[in-house]
């Protein structure tokens, strides 16, 4: 796994990619980055990246498609379904924390090259919440559907029900009704969310997101993981972000979308997560357990991610590299 100290950015030289080794001893934080010097006459693509450790695995999917020609909105609908499959992942989908009167409700959205959109919010007893979004985006004029509506949707579209509360899960919320204290807590071992960015060999971007949203949260609350602006928000021409956090946080300054703007005026990848972190941290007088990371990409393939506190990590996936990046942060917990 790369360190904090690491941090990769790429972009591309002509057709192949030059990498340098830069010691910045003005800045500790800047200390060993990696970089790729780039004219932005070529991009790194097929690449993807996805928010924690859990976006490896989501990542392969993923790349099994990118790799072969398919499509960035392929990929990262099939890689994040892995993700919301996992049972023993209990902070999307199948095994996903309940809310505090136990029951387990799920979040996605998904976007693509022609800034189509489809989302599902407060979502029961579907296993993949990103595929029934996708076919809002497809099947119907609307955005989003949610809670009831959007199951008897599901339904009619042949997805069938499942009981997303597991064992492990529902032990885990009993032992919490023992003393029922809200103070959600997002960090590297307590995290609410999968996001995933890509572009496909024809340059094309896409992105989704989903998650079963803040463990023991309010009965109907629903996070920024599926508003399009918040949680994800991809244009073509300029780049593609994603958020992860707390989702209250993220809404308030259309976090996401605020990410691709700053790139569209001249940011790179990097800077704009910087700016967007900061732009949070702004807005709000208590920052305790105000947990919010950003991921990423431009239309050469440079990419970038940065977090409120630390802990925060995004799995990155191309031709020349597949591994663990700690985003740079701004406190400590």
């Amino acid at each position: 796994m790369k360190s904090r100290r690491e941090f990769i950015k790429l972009g591309a030289i002509g057709s192949a990619a030059l990498l340098t080794q830069t010691a910045c001893a003005a800045d500790d934080k800047l200390d060993n980055i990696e970089t790729i010097t780039t004219d932005k006459t070529a991009a790194i693509k097929p690449i993807v990246l996805s928010t924690w450790n859990h976006g490896i695995d989501a990542n392969k999917a993923a790349w099994e498609i990118l790799s072969q020609n398919g499509t960035a909105l392929d990929a990262v609908e099939q890689g994040v379904r892995v993700t919301e499959s996992d049972p023993d992942n209990q902070s999307v989908g199948l095994g996903g924390l309940p809310d505090r009167d136990g029951n387990v409700t799920l979040d996605a959205c998904i976007m693509d090259h022609n800034s189509n959109c489809g989302a599902v919010a407060f979502l029961k007893e579907i296993e993949n919440p990103i595929s029934v979004a996708r076919k809002v985006m497809e099947d119907t004029p609307h955005v989003m559907l949610a809670g009831e509506g959007a199951l008897e949707f599901a339904l009619e579209k042949g997805f069938t029900k499942t009981n997303l509360l597991t064992e492990k899960s529902k032990e885990a919320w009993q032992n919490w009704l023992k003393e029922s204290e809200y103070q959600p807590q997002i960090n590297s071992e307590n995290h609410d969310t999968i996001g995933m960015i890509a572009i496909d060999e024809n340059g094309n971007l896409a992105g989704a997101c989903t998650t079963s949203g803040m463990a023991y949260k309010l009965h109907g609350r629903v996070g920024d993981s599926p508003i399009i602006g918040a949680g994800l928000f991809v244009d073509n021409e300029i780049g593609a972000a994603c958020a992860t956090g707390v989702g209250e946080a993220v809404i308030r300054t259309a976090g996401s979308a605020i990410v691709v703007e700053l790139m569209r005026h001249g940011k790179s990848p990097q800077e704009a997560c910087e700016e967007a972190v900061a732009r949070i941290m702004s807005k709000h007088k208590d920052l305790t357990n105000m947990q919010v990371g950003f991921i990423a990409l431009n239309k050469q393939g440079e990419y970038g991610c940065h977090s409120v506190y630390a802990g925060f990590n995004i799995a990155v996936r191309h031709n020349d590299f597949e591994d663990m990046v700690d985003a740079e942060y701004e406190l400590e917990w």
